[in-house]
């Protein structure tokens, strides 16, 4: 699938850029392909590729119930495991050898639903599809509003496949909320979302409508037109981030693959790194051990901004940006508007 293929890409130019050797180790892949969602595919790929290619560490994993699956392999088989995408909270507490270079949906939507209280946002909608992650978006985002002294004023979850969500968008602007905050999966619902938008005329001037990064992904603009203008997200990355770190990579990685990475790449791009930079650090130990207790704190400069390893948690800590749709030099646009800081997952607090 095409994330797959982003967050390959990001490994590919980090190894381009970086050679195939980290320290005294030769870096050598070994893909394997679970073809969606299918934890005992996951399972048993991660089971033969350490007992019969004898890899050392693990790394990947666009999906939740593959990691999850895989990290029963890695706190058996005490491998180092890199989650480069797969974004639920829990995960890195199933194997003490895990440690995440992407993002979790908490850390994002938490921060979203602290920021829009700030802003002086007093009611919101919230509409979600209705499977984990948009359930884990839905919480952490009310969460964060509601301690902020925000009202949630009325709130639906709809088919993880819905198609039309226009009867929704007109049940939203009944309520006559401040703003409508949306968590939909990537692919082709956020267009559908848009169409809905307009086609029931939310002005965007007047309700605000706010979201996470997939809600106005670089296919989903292009999709939805006009009609996305004013929608605000919140992302650990974009390729629109206005630094040279970024203008470098987003560069590079043009060069390379002939479009611009996403927050799948730059996943799979920091994986590598934090993958080289460990084994650098142990001097070409492969231990499970060994590699865990040099990710633990681990600390550098990414595309996204600055990021490390959360040593209690191994999980990644990192600045979160809020970004809003305008034109810029006629295209339609992330540009940031905002940004957080030094964010952990607000997730594991709770477990």
């Amino acid at each position: 699938a095409d994330t797959a293929t982003q967050m390959d890409n990001g490994i590919k130019l980090y190894m381009k850029q970086n050679g195939d050797s980290a320290g005294k180790s030769k870096i050598e892949l070994i893909r394997k392909d679970t073809g969606g969602i299918a934890p005992d595919v996951a399972k048993r790929l991660a089971q033969e590729v350490i007992v019969r290619d004898h890899a050392d560490l693990l790394g990947g994993f666009v999906l939740t119930p593959n990691a999850l699956a895989a990290a029963d392999v890695s706190a058996e088989a005490k491998k180092f495991m890199v989650v480069m995408n797969a974004a639920t909270s829990i995960i890195t507490t199933k194997s003490p050898y895990i440690a995440r270079t992407s993002v979790t949906t908490p850390q994002l939507n938490h921060t979203l639903g602290t920021w829009a209280a700030k802003q002086g946002i007093k009611k919101i909608y919230t509409m979600v599809s209705d499977y984990g992650p948009g359930i884990d978006a839905e919480t952490w985002f009310q969460k964060g509003f509601k301690d902020g002294g925000g009202e949630i004023v009325g709130s639906v979850r709809f088919p993880v496949a819905n198609p039309d969500f226009s009867a929704f968008v007109q049940r939203a602007k009944d309520a006559n909320p401040d703003a409508i905050y949306i968590w939909v999966p990537g692919g082709a619902q956020p267009a559908a979302i848009g169409k809905a938008l307009a086609e029931r005329g939310i002005d965007t001037s007047k309700t605000k409508i706010l979201g996470q990064d997939a809600l106005t992904a670089e296919s989903a603009l292009k999709s939805m037109g006009d009609s996305s203008l004013g929608i605000i997200t919140v992302a650990n990355y974009d390729y629109n981030l206005d630094t040279p770190l970024n203008k470098a990579f987003v560069k590079a990685y043009n060069d390379e693959f002939h479009r611009n990475p996403d927050f799948f790449a730059v996943g799979g791009y920091d994986g590598m790194h934090l993958i080289y930079a460990t084994l650098q650090k142990t001097g070409g130990k492969t231990d499970g051990d060994a590699l865990i207790a040099a990710a633990k704190g681990m600390a550098w400069d990414s595309p996204r901004g600055p990021m490390s390893i959360d040593p209690q948690t191994r999980d990644v800590v990192q600045t979160v940006h809020i970004f809003k749709v305008e034109k810029v030099n006629g295209e339609l646009r992330n540009v940031e508007i905002d940004k957080v800081p030094n964010v952990k997952d607000p997730g594991h607090m709770t477990q």
